[in-house]
């Protein structure tokens, strides 16, 4: 073994010839001493907390519709990169080796207006005939709705406010995420809706446990219903089981 061999990453760094770069996907400067900018700072985090919601809602519900929507997200940010290459327009603010990437549109702002506005589809149209005469019902579907427009807006002038984008690059973003989400949606409930039955007859969708909740009006109320009746059932045959004293 010789032993005056050194490690290649040291050489390298004595050389100087590593260029250490930091992952600009999840790193977002804000003004130092700058409260409102670390807010922006923090909100500008609120896609991948919206990511990693979907993965959690797809391994533990398996629905078409949960699948359906991060799908059209995934879609959604392929052609965000596409037009940014296309346009080629670069962002206001240069930050080194940062963000070397274009910047018109805004990937968050086309996200996040995407993850909104068919969130809005989703409860006015696919939802619309659910507990109509409950105030609570309708209540939650404004209070889910409202919050993610204010997320929306948040974000979209935390981008402006944070310099990463000028207002035009996250004014275009907003549009194409509001038109994209209406495409896919309308292709989500139009086309792929009345497949769902024969999709999850499929022997890889029995295997993964894929599921079609669209004639369940209700799922959540559903899903507690049917757990507390199996409950009670399995409770009462334990307790016939059980000798008698």
């Amino acid at each position: 073994m010789d032993n005056t061999a050194k490690p290649v990453t040291e050489d390298f760094l004595k050389n100087g010839e590593i260029e250490w770069q930091p992952l600009s996907l999840t790193l977002v400067e804000y003004p130092k001493g700058d409260l409102l900018g670390k807010f922006f700072a923090l909100t500008s985090l609120a896609p991948f907390g919206i990511g990693a919601g979907f993965v959690t809602l797809i391994l533990f519900r398996r629905d078409l519709h949960t699948i359906s929507f991060f799908i059209g997200t995934l879609i959604n940010e392929v052609l965000n990169i596409i037009l940014k290459h296309l346009i080629c327009e670069s962002r206001p603010l240069i930050r080194g080796h940062l963000y070397n990437e274009y910047g018109m549109p805004s990937s968050h702002s086309q996200f996040v207006w995407f993850f909104s506005i068919y969130v809005l589809y989703f409860f006015v149209i696919r939802l619309h005939h659910i507990n109509n005469n409950s105030i609570i019902s309708a209540l939650w579907r404004v209070i889910i709705v409202g919050s993610c427009f204010t997320l929306a807006l948040i974000v979209s002038a935390g981008r402006v406010y944070l310099h990463y984008h000028t207002t035009a690059q996250v004014v275009v973003g907003a549009i194409v995420g509001f038109i994209f989400a209406t495409a896919w949606f309308t292709v989500v409930h139009r086309i792929l809706t009345p497949l769902f039955p024969q999709m999850v007859s499929l022997k890889l969708c029995e295997m993964l446990m894929i599921r079609d909740t669209t004639l369940i009006p209700n799922v959540l109320w559903f899903e507690y219903t049917t757990s507390r009746q199996e409950a009670r059932t399995r409770g009462r045959k334990l307790a016939a089981l059980k000798p008698t004293q």
